[in-house]
C-alpha cells in the first residue's frame, strides 16, 4: 500500500467516523425534539408511582433514547415487579402513525452519512463508495455502544436499558455498515451525474 493510499484511507476513515457521530447524534435531537412531550406525558404515571415510593423520575431525555434505539429495531429491557425482565419496542406498542415514522430517522442519517463520505471521498465506482460510506461505522458504533449506558436508569438492582448485544449488533453496526454503504454506493451515481 502506497503512502497515498494510506492517507487516502485515513482521510476516509475520518470523514466516515465524523458522519457516524453526526448521524447518531442528529437522529438522537431528531427523535428527542419530535417526541419529547409525547415521552414525557407516557412517564407521568411513571414517575408518579417513583415519586411515592422515593424514587427518582425517570427524565424523559433518556426515555427518549429508549425510542430512538427502538427506532433502529433494538428492543429497551424493563424490569418487572417480581424480578423479571420485560422486552419492549415502544414503537411497535404505539398506535401514534408518527412515532411509527421514527423508524425512518436512523436509515435516512446513515444514508446521508454516507453519501457525503463517498462524496469527500471522491469516489466514482460503486465499490469505493461502499468502502467510504461503510466507515460510517466507525463514528456509530462507539456511540451505540455508549448510549446503552447514558441512557440506562436504574431501578433498585435493574436497570431499563436497550438491550447492550442488540444495540452494538444493529445500531452500532448493521445499520451504520449496510445505510452508510448503500449512500457512498449512490455518491458514485452523483459524480456521473
Amino acid at each position: 500500500m502506497s503512502t497515498t493510499d494510506r492517507s487516502d484511507t485515513t482521510r476516509d476513515l475520518a470523514v466516515g467516523a465524523v458522519g457516524g457521530v453526526a448521524a447518531y447524534v442528529l437522529g438522537y435531537l431528531i427523535v428527542f425534539v419530535t417526541q419529547r412531550g409525547r415521552v414525557g406525558e407516557s412517564l407521568r404515571g411513571i414517575n408518579f408511582v417513583a415519586d411515592l415510593i422515593g424514587g427518582d423520575p425517570i427524565p424523559p431525555w433518556k426515555a427518549v433514547g429508549w425510542v430512538f434505539y427502538n427506532a433502529h429495531v433494538v428492543a429497551t429491557e424493563v424490569p418487572t415487579p417480581l424480578g423479571g425482565v420485560r422486552v419492549v419496542n415502544f414503537i411497535a406498542e404505539s398506535d401514534a402513525g408518527s412515532l411509527a415514522a421514527m423508524y425512518l430517522v436512523p436509515p435516512a442519517l446513515l444514508l446521508v452519512a454516507g453519501l457525503l463520505a463517498g462524496r469527500i471521498a471522491g469516489v466514482t465506482e460503486p465499490i469505493e463508495g461502499v468502502r467510504a460510506g461503510g466507515f460510517v461505522v466507525t463514528g456509530y458504533l462507539p456511540l451505540a455502544l455508549a448510549g446503552v449506558l447514558v441512557f440506562g436508569y436504574a431501578i433498585g438492582d435493574a436497570t431499563i436499558a436497550p438491550i447492550l448485544p442488540t444495540a452494538g449488533l444493529l445500531a452500532g453496526i448493521v445499520y451504520p455498515a449496510v445505510f452508510g454503504a448503500i449512500g457512498g454506493a449512490a455518491a458514485t451515481l452523483l459524480a456521473d451525474g
